[in-house]
């Protein structure tokens, strides 16, 4: 497929391929899947070997945000029955952490729900941080916090953090139908001030809550103009008590066409299978390890996913390996690079709330003007609350 060839090429180089080219990815047949993820793959183990970086998430607040993002179990007027408790001290978050890490999780991502910071929150965060990196000297923390103000970013560097997560979510042109209380712009600015004191920067998307194939090409070349190292891909996780629980647009082969389009826009950054994998990938979550470099162990902000020895077993059986805590993760010429970006820009992430599992979204094609032509089998029977890990006494899942 002359298509397929030429993306490999451009993502070999660390070329843009055109609008047409990613729409036209999405738009592959079933029957040229297998093509599909097979030229994808080429262009992650130039990149990236048969590596996977392992990440675990810490729900530092859960619940209770006054924030209204369609997609959200923590959002103002969520019904969703999950876990509500206010922040960890740093030694429950320490503990939590080191369950993840123990799993062989090269990166903490500390998250916790609201609309951003108060300088209060920040010390606490930091304090949280050295508690991490006291125990794990080698360990990467990345916080995800919300908003960020002028200055914030500068402390949670100062305090040991490396990455930071705020995600995009949708294209610019449909923000407004899922989000009213904060905008599209705020959440560039906040890419930007990460960017801007050093971090990491990870940014990524929430994949089907409506939204055509235009906004994700839109979403993902916005992406790789903003630059982060990190591009976390969410899949919806439709909670019930949600405004977008019966939105259930994705099939497993339409997932891997995602991320395949996101690795060839994106070709040398850290493309992470984020929250929604289990429910929206289920058995062919293998094949996505050979487009993305990168997953979550275990379970996530408000959703069980799968168990961690099973996510350990599932990529030795694919012939990849772990990525080891003395490896690299980016590319040579983006690791000397201050924060980096996707092809020429871009990385993924930790989930600015919804990007690890706590997201939930409703029918009605909120996100675009046209719905995915074949709609999915609902599958709420694989959508499962977390009731254990951070914020209970029950032993986390890792």
């Amino acid at each position: 497929m002359d298509l397929l060839n030429t993306l490999v090429d451009k993502g070999l180089r660390r070329e843009l391929p055109t609008r047409e080219e990613a729409l036209a990815v999405l738009a592959t047949s079933d029957d040229d899947l297998l093509d599909v993820v097979a030229a994808a793959g080429k262009v992650r183990r130039h990149w990236f070997g048969r590596r996977v970086k392992l990440n675990y998430l810490v729900n530092l607040k859960s619940g209770l945000c006054p924030e209204d993002c369609s997609y959200c179990s923590q959002r103002l007027g969520s019904k969703a029955d999950i876990l509500k408790y206010t922040w960890l001290k740093p030694d429950e978050a320490s503990q939590a952490a080191a369950a993840g890490l123990a799993g062989g999780a090269k990166r903490v991502c500390l998250v916790a729900s609201g609309r951003g910071p108060t300088d209060r929150d920040v010390d606490r965060v930091s304090q949280t941080i050295k508690a991490i990196k006291e125990q794990n000297e080698d360990v990467e923390v990345c916080a995800c916090l919300g908003l960020l103000s002028d200055g914030q970013a500068e402390r949670l560097r100062e305090a040991g953090a490396d990455a930071y997560n705020h995600n995009l979510n949708t294209s610019e042109g449909t923000y407004g139908d899922i989000t009213t209380t904060h905008t599209y712009a705020d959440r560039v600015d906040t890419v930007q001030k990460a960017h801007a004191a050093g971090l990491s920067a990870c940014s990524g998307l929430i994949a089907g809550m409506g939204e055509t194939d235009e906004d994700l090409v839109d979403v993902v070349f916005s992406l790789r103009e903003l630059d982060p190292d990190s591009v976390p891909v969410n899949f919806l996780i439709p909670f019930e008590g949600t405004p977008l629980a019966k939105e259930w647009n994705l099939t497993p082969q339409r997932c891997l066409r995602i991320l395949a389009m996101v690795r060839f826009v994106c070709p040398d950054v850290e493309v992470r299978i984020a929250g929604g994998r289990e429910v929206h990938l289920r058995s062919v979550q293998p094949l996505a390890l050979h487009l993305a470099n990168s997953i979550f162990l275990g379970d996530y902000l408000t959703s069980e996913g799968q168990a961690g020895k099973a996510d350990l077993e599932m990529i030795a059986d694919a012939g990849f390996e772990v990525e080891g805590a003395g490896e690299v993760t980016l590319p040579e010429h983006r690791a000397a690079a201050a924060g980096g970006g996707c092809g020429s820009h871009a990385e993924a992430g930790c989930g600015s709330h919804e990007s690890a599992g706590c997201g939930s979204h409703e029918g009605g094609g909120v996100c675009g003007t046209a719905a995915v032509a074949t709609a999915a089998e609902p599958r709420t029977d694989l959508v499962a609350v977390r009731r254990r890990g951070a914020g209970t006494d029950l032993a986390p899942n890792a």
